[in-house]
């Protein structure tokens, strides 16, 4: 609808969105705010401006390391969950067989469930699997979690997709790896990045399965935070934070300007 807004009721309507958009964002702007104090202490206003905090902070190697390891488990996270996640949003959509209903609630159910109890029985499955290695169980937990996400999303863009097309170059010869590269994939573009951002961010940024699966040799940053919030809380803390939240605008800034924000968030 190209038609817009005008008058008083478009002043009261954005208005509200101003307002609402103010609420949701103020604590991230207090956060950013207190990371730049002069002082040693967690305070608002902020008292001066320094970015000493931020120096502290990359040179502290606890955090590096943590930072390392929550990207690569991300990473790592992100591509089991569309490696799982798009093959089952196919058979979703396109199976026909008994049981799909209850089949897709649960491959879902990881949404439902509270991440603290879906955490503590990842760890009594992988103690009793034998499974000791933190760095695998925290891989395979984040996927569990994440996988979700990416099935939520590509089952949209599936429903969406022009079959006729996929019928058009089964006829003209493609088989069907072909197809899925050449025709599906660039349909479900936007579903599958949108499902694979949302994946990596639930991975960096998930404290209840991480604190049942990691162990002191393999802390991920949520535990890092934790552990400085209990420890020491001086506006290190906030400038690890806002580290955190740059880095998320930064995905979806990519996310825009690869396959389109509307696009992707209509999957």
């Amino acid at each position: 609808m190209d038609e817009r807004f005008s008058g008083f009721g478009a002043f009261i309507l954005y208005s509200i969105t101003a307002g609402m958009m103010l609420f949701i964002l103020a604590p991230l702007l207090l956060v950013m705010a207190v990371s730049v104090s002069d002082s040693y202490f967690v305070t608002f206003p902020p008292q001066g401006f320094t970015l000493k905090w931020y120096a502290k902070v990359l040179q502290d190697r606890d955090f590096l390391e943590a930072m390392r390891l929550s990207i690569l488990l991300a990473l790592g996270t992100t591509a089991g969950s569309l490696l799982l996640g798009v093959p089952a949003a196919f058979a979703l959509v396109r199976g026909r067989f008994y049981g799909l209903a209850a089949i897709k609630g649960f491959l879902l159910s990881p949404l439902i469930f509270p991440a603290l109890v879906t955490g503590l029985a990842l760890l009594q499955v992988l103690t009793k699997l034998g499974s000791q290695d933190a760095r695998i169980n925290l891989l395979i937990g984040h996927v569990v979690v994440t996988s979700p996400y990416v099935i939520r999303t590509v089952v949209t863009s599936l429903q969406l997709v022009d079959e006729n097309l996929e019928d058009a170059a089964r006829t003209l010869g493609a088989n069907r790896l072909t197809t899925f590269w050449r025709v599906t994939l660039p349909q479900i573009a936007s579903g599958v990045a949108a499902g694979g951002l949302f994946a990596f961010m639930v991975s960096f940024d998930n404290y209840p399965v991480t604190m049942w699966l990691a162990n002191s040799e393999y802390s991920p940053v949520p535990l890092v935070l934790m552990r400085q919030l209990v420890n020491v809380f001086d506006p290190s803390v906030p400038a690890m934070s806002t580290i955190i939240i740059l880095m998320a605008m930064v995905g979806v800034l990519l996310l825009e300007k690869l396959v389109g924000l509307r696009r992707a968030l209509a999957a």
